[in-house]
């Protein structure tokens, strides 16, 4: 082994470990941060956080109609896709930075 090797590899690993600690800090991050969904021009909104918890749900009494359930439900279900469509955009961006110029596979 060459001399100083060693040493590189010492601060790779001090590298990887402060980057470690930022990507849990970014999580940690991810956690308070909310999005919201909305569908049916906002009868329907769901409320998120980073990690892809739904925290409300709130729906206009206009659009509760008990002769059609069904839409109701289909505006809910696309509220909420769309609130943890917005979290993996929110992740991405937010983990991103960490795997750019990177080339690990499935690390995310």
């Amino acid at each position: 082994m060459m001399r100083g090797g060693m040493g590189n590899m010492q601060k790779m690993m001090k590298q990887m470990q402060k980057m470690q600690k930022e990507m849990q800090k970014a999580q940690e991050e991810l956690a308070e941060k909310k999005v919201e969904g909305t569908a049916g021009g906002g009868m329907v909104t769901v409320v998120a956080n980073g990690h892809k918890e739904i925290l409300e749900v709130k729906i206009n009494e206009d659009v509760v109609d008990p002769e059609d359930i069904e839409m109701l439900q289909d505006l809910v279900l696309a509220a909420t896709n769309d609130a943890l469509r917005k979290v993996d955009e929110l992740t991405s961006e937010t983990m991103g930075r960490f795997t750019k110029g990177m080339n690990l596979p499935g690390l995310f």
